[in-house]
């Protein structure tokens, strides 16, 4: 029997790799007859392009960077000299986990890191960038990234508007472009399908996650309008909110005032990629895993679009995962996963032994 384990990451405890070989090992041990396939998937969340890096056997490319409040780091990519294309996730430089919640303050976090490993993958020779938008720490409108390639904001007295100060939001009040302009096509992958503006936009819904208080929110979005209109006005194009320009606190937004970018929402994009649905095919039992199946799990994140192609193909589907909602989604089996507490010191030991205890309390793949 072929067994296919295709787990997503198990964020804040887990990675899509971790999780995929505690499962793998555990059914090895439990089962004899077992082919087992660790296939570890992603949808444009957190890691997404180092989890294609890997599986493209890409070269990375390592390089000093800043974080999103400016400390250095040492970022990478992945690249491909044959297409051109520089795979990287703006969790590498600009990631919310890089920070302690009390440094989350969208008002000052800067895309600026991301930038700058987007500049070095152009000087060497990229012509598009995978730009995966799980996990940042920014509502900044991809500002950070525009001033890393060379454009320069300035405030009403002429005086440049730096990256990583409490001046970026509120003060830009001219746009220089940079001479040459980049030549560069963005892809970029996203789990999430707000836009940018709105009641279910990228500030009230993911601002407060990254640090914005509720009383700043308006103040926060009419510093946005201002800044959206500067850009468009300068790349002389009339801005129309889309699906998925609320990801990464609007990074594919004000790309796509100065860049040709595309938006892919990131589960098709890399099943596509890795050819999971063939391996699918190839499969009597496909197991699959999240930290949390809820309602958003069902609007194109991994798990949710690979029980879909479980479905086409007939084939037999087990999720994992904590919470209540995975028991009705549609999976042949489910496995539940106790709630843990993401205070504790030994958070990943803890995810790991609850993993291996939900599986041998209720894994059945018979």
């Amino acid at each position: 029997m072929k067994v296919l384990i295709a787990p997503n990451a198990f964020k804040g405890t887990l990675s899509a790799e971790e999780a995929g070989a505690i499962i793998a090992s555990f059914c090895d041990k439990n089962y004899s007859g077992l082919q087992t396939q660790v296939i570890p998937i992603a949808d444009g969340g957190d890691g997404t392009c180092n989890l294609l890096s890997k599986f493209l056997n890409l070269e990375q490319v390592n390089a000093w960077t800043l974080d999103p409040i400016g400390r250095p780091r040492i970022g990478f990519f992945g690249f491909e000299k044959a297409s051109k294309k520089a795979y990287l996730d703006v969790s590498t430089a600009s990631g919310i986990a890089l920070i302690g919640d009390s440094q989350k303050n969208p008002w000052v976090t800067s895309t600026f890191g991301t930038g700058l490993l987007i500049r070095k993958a152009i000087r060497m020779g990229a012509k598009e960038i995978i730009l995966g938008l799980g996990g940042s720490a920014t509502v900044d409108l991809g500002l950070g990234i525009l001033q890393a390639l060379g454009f320069v904001f300035l405030d009403q007295n002429g005086r440049e508007v730096l990256p990583f100060t409490d001046q970026v939001q509120q003060a830009i009040s001219h746009i220089q472009s940079p001479v040459p302009m980049p030549n560069i096509h963005f892809t970029c992958l996203c789990d999430v399908r707000n836009q940018f503006f709105g009641n279910n936009g990228a500030i009230p819904v993911f601002g407060p996650q990254k640090g914005l208080k509720s009383e700043e929110l308006s103040t926060f979005e009419v510093s946005s309008e201002k800044n959206v209109t500067l850009l468009f006005k300068k790349a002389k194009k009339e801005f129309v909110d889309r699906s998925g320009f609320g990801a990464a606190g609007g990074i594919a937004l004000g790309l796509s005032a100065f860049f040709n970018t595309d938006i892919e929402f990131g589960s098709p994009y890399f099943f596509e990629r890795i050819g999971l649905e063939d391996l699918i095919k190839e499969s009597d039992w496909v197991i699959t895993g999240e930290g949390r199946y809820d309602a958003q799990s069902e609007d194109g994140k991994a798990c949710f679009e690979l029980l879909k192609l479980c479905r086409k193909h007939g084939k037999k589907s087990v999720l994992i995962s904590s919470g209540e909602e995975g028991e009705k989604a549609g999976f042949d089996h489910f496995v539940k996963l106790e709630d843990l507490d993401f205070l504790s010191q030994s958070l990943k030991n803890d995810a790991e032994t609850a993993l291996l205890k939900s599986l041998s309390l209720q894994l059945d793949l018979q």
